[in-house]
């Protein structure tokens, strides 16, 4: 097995003293891809934020390309190759698409030239500002505003989450471009199993804020016992 790019061990978080996640592990290898599966309130957005360093850990341990970030404040940990898409699509609203593209840029593959070739909305609306996108077009901001500082490994928290079908194909043909071609560390949480399944090679279910299951993407997929017990088979339109 490759070293893990991102590692977690036995990690647990919440929030005041309610603990959410209790004695997670995980890794990801470089280049790999991994669902983060569950239904509502089990945990997958608090391993996220545990992950990015804006939950303290009870317990356990963060490790990025095997170095301990478990004190690293959410800044530090952006700049070392974590990029983190939230739930909300936060963009500004009164800085164009090019700006809110631009403002946190850093030098490496992911360029404009490539944002725009990746989300051909995006140049087409180049000049509009923020809030004059639709809200999937407000995703692919989010998500090109991300890839701009050039991270590693990017953690995507239900990307297509009360999109039209016709964005989610987009998104989705977007996301798996990011893997299959340019080699993309992801890890994606996703309401919508089938969708996550497809376009990951790995995946965890998150149960009661511990993982009660690891399978292949793949096996997962045509595994409708485990997704109806643990997911609820919460499915979408094939992509």
């Amino acid at each position: 097995m490759a070293e893990a790019l991102l590692e977690l061990r036995d990690v647990t978080a919440g929030y005041g003293q309610g603990i959410v996640l209790d004695g997670v592990s995980l890794a990801v290898e470089k280049g790999g891809s991994l669902a983060l599966l569950g239904r509502n309130g089990v945990g997958k957005t608090t391993l996220i934020l545990a992950a990015m360093g804006y939950l303290p850990l009870v317990r356990g341990q963060v490790l990025f390309r095997g170095e301990d970030i478990s004190r690293y404040k959410p800044h530090r940990r952006a700049r070392l190759g974590l990029g983190w898409v939230p739930q909300e699509r936060d963009v500004f609203p009164s800085l164009s698409v090019e700006e809110n593209l631009t403002v946190a840029a850093r030098q490496g593959r992911w360029d404009l030239e490539a944002i725009y070739e990746l989300f051909p909305r995006l140049k087409e609306r180049s000049a509009n500002m923020g809030n004059q996108l639709s809200g999937g077009e407000q995703q692919m901001l989010t998500i090109g505003r991300t890839l701009m500082t050039n991270p590693e490994l990017l953690l995507l928290d239900e990307p297509l989450e009360g999109l039209a079908p016709i964005i989610v194909e987009e998104l989705s043909a977007a996301i798996r471009r990011m893997t299959e071609e340019e080699g993309m560390t992801l890890v994606l949480v996703e309401q919508h199993a089938d969708v996550a399944l497809r376009l990951t090679v790995d995946a965890v279910v998150i149960e009661r804020g511990a993982i009660a299951h690891s399978a292949r993407s793949a096996d997962l997929l045509e595994d409708h016992a485990t997704l109806d017990r643990f997911v609820g088979m919460n499915l979408h339109d094939q992509v």
